[in-house]
């Protein structure tokens, strides 16, 4: 069993690289490698000390030869432009986001109509797919049938890529499966490009001592999802059989990972609850437009049925979320909002 993560070194990458690293199985069949490619890799990646890890670095439509020279069982594909640096530059979101992905495909392909072993392919898609039109406003609560209308180039280039997986799986190409991630809160390291990266910092910074802008009016509601429960739905997505019927996935439709809808006001709320008001008073609100208009546009409220029918749901509530985030990142944390919050140490992502 050799498995590709596309986007390795990313911070979900690394999450669901180490997942399968704890498991060292796939589908109950042991994993004889595991290839994590990234265009950037640490100078010292602590995956690469695990004798199944194998290191592709590079652009990835460079490293196609490489990562297809021995058959790829399953394909994980991460790697993306997030949404903020795709509005801003269009070409950019092209290449990295459609014409990668494509690419990928194309590989996948090669491989089996040469009578190489059909690639599972597991798509990272997200909640951008999604937008209020004027003609056509998103329904109070969403689900696999509501019919996408992007609004940000992110979002178009994401649904682009899902209707590209389910036609080379309806071709028999490939075993395709989209994962529809909700924002993921509370991210650990450095803010990204993305425009929901804020939902993570207003967390983040504050129980690190640092200050934090919250750029939206405090009754945004938004979808939410830890990435304890990311990195399981991912997973969960990509070792459901297909079939008809209860824990099972049908076709090769889109699953919208389970949603978390919570305003931003309740969000500083828990964090003011949890951790205190000196880490809370830390953030400061001060409206972009811009961010706004992305974020605001994407759907708040989720049906988890289909979800919930592969046995995945949503996190409980905003506070475990951030306990999930204390008790793994103990380290990027004060010690005051450690005390405040009485954190345990930190624990694995299943």
């Amino acid at each position: 069993m050799r498995i590709v993560i596309t986007g390795g070194f990313g911070f979900l990458g690394r999450q669901v690289a180490a997942a399968l690293l704890r498991r060292r199985t796939f589908r109950g069949t042991p994993i004889d490698r595991l290839v994590l490619a990234d265009r950037f890799v640490p100078s010292e990646p602590e995956a690469a000390t695990d004798p199944l890890v194998e290191i592709v670095q590079g652009d990835l439509t460079d490293r196609l030869t490489e990562l297809f020279a021995e058959p790829v069982d399953v394909l994980i594909h991460l790697a993306s432009a997030v949404s903020a640096e795709c509005e801003a530059d269009f070409d950019l979101g092209m290449s990295a986001n459609v014409d990668t992905t494509r690419a990928l495909l194309e590989a996948a392909r090669a491989q089996s109509v040469a009578g190489g072993p059909t690639p599972l392919v597991v798509f990272s898609s997200s909640v951008a797919v999604y937008g209020s039109d004027p003609a056509l406003p998103l329904p109070p609560v969403v689900s696999e049938s509501t019919l996408p209308t992007p609004r940000s180039s992110y979002g178009t280039q994401k649904l682009v890529c899902e209707q590209l997986v389910a036609e080379y799986t309806r071709r028999g190409f490939v075993d395709g499966r989209v994962a529809r991630l909700m924002t993921v809160s509370v991210r650990p390291g450095r803010p990204n490009a993305a425009a929901s990266g804020f939902l993570s910092g207003i967390v983040r910074e504050p129980l690190a001592g640092l200050p934090a802008n919250c750029p939206v009016r405090p009754d945004l509601r938004v979808a939410l999802a830890s990435p304890r429960r990311t990195v399981e739905g991912i997973l969960r997505v990509a070792e459901v059989e297909r079939g008809d019927g209860p824990g099972r996935l049908d076709g090769a439709l889109p699953v919208n990972l389970p949603a978390l809808t919570v305003s931003v006001a309740e969000m500083l709320a828990t964090l003011r609850k949890v951790a205190g008001d000196a880490v809370a008073d830390l953030v400061t609100i001060a409206p972009d437009a811009d961010v706004e208009a992305i974020v605001g546009s994407w759907p708040a409220a989720f049906d988890n049925a289909r979800a919930a029918a592969l046995g995945l749901g949503p996190d409980p509530d905003f506070a475990s979320v951030v306990r999930d985030y204390l008790d793994d990142h103990a380290d990027a944390v004060t010690a005051g909002a450690l005390l405040a919050a009485g954190a345990a140490g930190p624990a694995p992502i299943d």
